[in-house]
């Protein structure tokens, strides 16, 4: 793998090779605090998250595949951290999750009004078959195949609002040179929804988006966010009637929600305006994550309907889009430069790590790992209970010494360290310490809780 930074500039910028770090000659529950000899804090150097994905091996991205970006072993615990919290949210907010395919016929994009009006920003795919010489399209958005799903059967008034939810990668065509890291990819997955409702049922459902995407950035601690309602753009599909409904929907809903938003004028989506959420960076730079947007288009072009109170199917849904994180590696991309790689527990790829102080503490310290992760090993081992609250931890055993492999552990961004002695092994602890701070012995059971307890306050 090629590092996006020069191997000999990788870790220097952190400031570690000038940390002299300081370890008693006694045993480790005495392990002292380590110090920096010229003064120097590592989080005053700011990283972009190009630099901490390169250090931490967190993703990778190679130019035979431009645009894609390639989750390494501990960016895909985060990506997928991420998607349990959200998946956990999502049921509290009465959403179902569904799988679509990725790929589709030109027959479906016309019908949605991405080939008349998307087709530059998409990828075409040619089929084999010479007789019919068919076109396909790889989907940028998740909506047209939603769309598929709700027609499959016949709905009732009393069946709306159905919520759609679905994780499944799309390709958009960036322009190549607008790529960036993991805020500017060609294939990325967003944390997508879909609501088909009644018409009296909209000012809630948006009223629910925003909520939602409120109670999330709080978790993440995102300092502030900004509201904005994006309006009719120049290409557009549908009557300009319904757009003028539609985005007066949208205008009650942010008048009611307290919150302070502005006019992003000619900026909706092709087939219904839109609330755009914008977050900022550590460098202050803007990032649309959430979207809020607003369909009557689709739902008549692909012909839904639901059976109203009167009995007839002369009734159309009304659509609503939404994402909270939008592109998750983007979404990524700001929580890695917002937490400097310094990751809460319950979000962390590198939990915990045990040093065993010898060679007759390894198997010690294989039994302290197995207890604190909830994973069984060795001849325990079977089908993991899924509802298992299980942790990240390893064992060091190499035959470094204590000193190095603790400076490695901090410099890997461990939350916890665990070192296991003598002593420990006696008595049946760990004694623990985070990045920072004398250690504290613990009994296993109690580092265990600890973790527990710390991930479900997201900490």
């Amino acid at each position: 793998m090629r590092p996006l930074l020069p191997r000999s500039a990788k870790f220097a910028c952190l400031g570690f090779q000038s940390r002299q770090w300081r370890l008693s000659t006694r045993l480790c529950s005495s392990l002292s605090t380590p110090s920096t000899a010229d003064g120097e804090d590592p989080g005053d150097v700011f990283l972009d998250h190009r630099q901490i994905g390169a250090q931490q091996e967190l993703y990778m991205i190679n130019p035979l595949t431009p645009g894609s970006v390639f989750l390494l072993p501990h960016g895909t615990r985060i990506y997928n951290r991420l998607l349990a919290f959200m998946r956990a949210q999502l049921k509290v907010f009465g959403f179902e999750e569904v799988v679509s395919p990725i790929i589709y016929r030109r027959s479906l994009w016309e019908t949605s009004g991405h080939w008349e009006k998307y087709k530059e920003d998409m990828f075409e795919v040619g089929g084999r078959n010479e007789e019919t010489k068919e076109e396909y399209g790889l989907k940028p958005m998740n909506c047209p195949g939603h769309c598929l799903i709700y027609g499959v059967a016949e709905r009732s008034y009393r069946d709306l609002p159905i919520r759609y939810a679905d994780f499944s990668p799309l390709h958009r065509n960036e322009a190549s040179g607008a790529l960036t890291g993991l805020t500017r990819v060609r294939r990325f997955h967003q944390d997508d929804g879909h609501i088909f409702c009644r018409p009296d049922q909209v000012q809630a459902e948006i009223k629910a988006s925003l909520k939602l995407v409120d109670n999330v950035y709080k978790v993440f601690k995102i300092p502030s966010y900004r509201l904005l309602l994006s309006t009719r753009p120049e290409q557009y599909i549908g009557a300009v009637e319904e757009w003028d409904k539609a985005e007066s929907d949208l205008r009650v809903a942010l008048e009611e929600s307290g919150q302070d938003w502005q006019i992003n004028d000619g900026d909706g989506a092709f087939y219904g305006p839109k609330i755009d959420i914008l977050i900022k960076d550590s460098n202050g730079k803007e990032h649309q994550a959430a979207t809020i947007q607003l369909d009557f288009q689709l739902p008549q072009r692909f012909e839904l309907a639901y059976r109203g109170e009167d009995d007839t199917l002369d009734h159309r849904p009304v659509m609503v889009h939404r994402a909270v994180f939008g592109s998750v590696e983007r979404f990524m991309a700001v929580i890695i430069e917002q937490l400097q790689g310094k990751w809460p527990l319950w979000l962390s790829p590198r939990q915990a790590v045990i040093l065993p102080i010898a060679d007759r503490h390894v198997e010690y310290a294989r039994k302290v790992q197995e207890e604190v992760s909830g994973v069984p090993g060795g001849d325990k081992a079977h089908l993991l209970d899924f509802n298992t609250s299980t942790f990240y931890v390893d064992v060091d055993e190499r035959s470094s010494t204590l000193g190095l492999r603790l400076r490695e552990a901090i410099k890997k961004g461990y939350n916890y360290i665990g070192v296991v002695g003598d002593k420990e092994m006696s008595d049946g602890t760990v004694a623990l310490r985070q990045r920072t701070g004398n250690p504290t012995v613990m009994k296993i059971e109690d580092v265990r809780q600890k973790f527990i307890d710390a991930a479900a306050q997201y900490e």
